[in-house]
């Protein structure tokens, strides 16, 4: 396999290296951060703890549910 040497600042160094799983190489790291598995359910699973959302962005939504909200009859049942 052929090998390409980069050179990071130490930020991205450090990014990386948080990222980095027990046993796993950094180029396993960029794949699955950055490639194809990246575009995966389970991979997205595995990010949401890193989302950040803001109380404004969810009063937001919140609206935007409201205002959405259908009143069905009583006899249907969902």
């Amino acid at each position: 396999m052929a090998v390409k040497t980069i050179t990071i600042d130490m930020e991205s160094y450090s990014l990386l290296t948080s990222r980095k799983r027990s046993g796993e190489s950094f180029s396993k790291v960029i794949k699955r951060t950055l490639g194809e598995e990246g575009k995966t359910g389970k991979n997205l699973l595995l990010h949401l703890k890193d989302l950040s959302i803001s109380d404004d962005f969810l009063d937001h939504m919140e609206e935007v549910a409201a205002e959405r909200k259908i009143d069905y009859p009583e006899d249907v049942n969902l």
